[in-house]
């Protein structure tokens, strides 16, 4: 009997295959450096590597491992139930008024951009009635190199 016990092809994965998951156990912060790397040493190279990391999705596999310096959870958990009926009353209401408070906001922005827009109008048309008002100025005679007017 051997000591080495037999494993499939697909089971032994090859060195790229250990290379990535080596990456992706260590989180972003890996990818992070492979690309500035390999901007440093070849430019296209940085590129291949950023578009790799970009279509393959790799900034997020890190956190499905439960690392904490991998980021923000993809869940939004803010909806689900907790099962205390005081705080799930307490943030309803913390919800509620922070949406209020959110359409007071935009809506005092839109006012200071109307505000802001009439202000600017109002500066435009004043300042066209002023340039109508003032008497039209006279076109300057066309000279030649002497300084004398062309005749006709």
């Amino acid at each position: 009997m051997s000591a080495y016990a037999y494993t499939p092809a697909d089971a032994r994965p090859g060195p790229l295959r250990r290379a990535l998951d080596w990456l992706d156990a260590r989180g972003p912060i890996s990818w992070i450096v492979v690309m500035v790397g390999s901007f440093i040493f070849a430019g296209p190279l940085g590129l291949v590597v950023l578009g790799f990391i970009l279509i393959t999705g790799r900034f997020g596999k890190g956190c499905k491992r439960g690392r904490m310096a991998c980021g923000p959870q993809t869940g939004f958990t803010v909806l689900r139930p907790t099962g205390n009926s005081a705080f799930e009353a307490y943030k309803a209401e913390t919800l509620a008024r922070l949406e209020r408070e959110q359409g007071d906001f935009e809506a005092f922005l839109q006012r200071l951009r109307e505000a802001r827009d009439k202000a600017e109008f109002d500066q435009y048309m004043d300042e066209r009635a002023r340039a109508a008002a003032a008497p039209p100025a006279m076109p300057e005679q066309a000279t030649d190199a002497d300084g004398q007017a062309p005749r006709a």
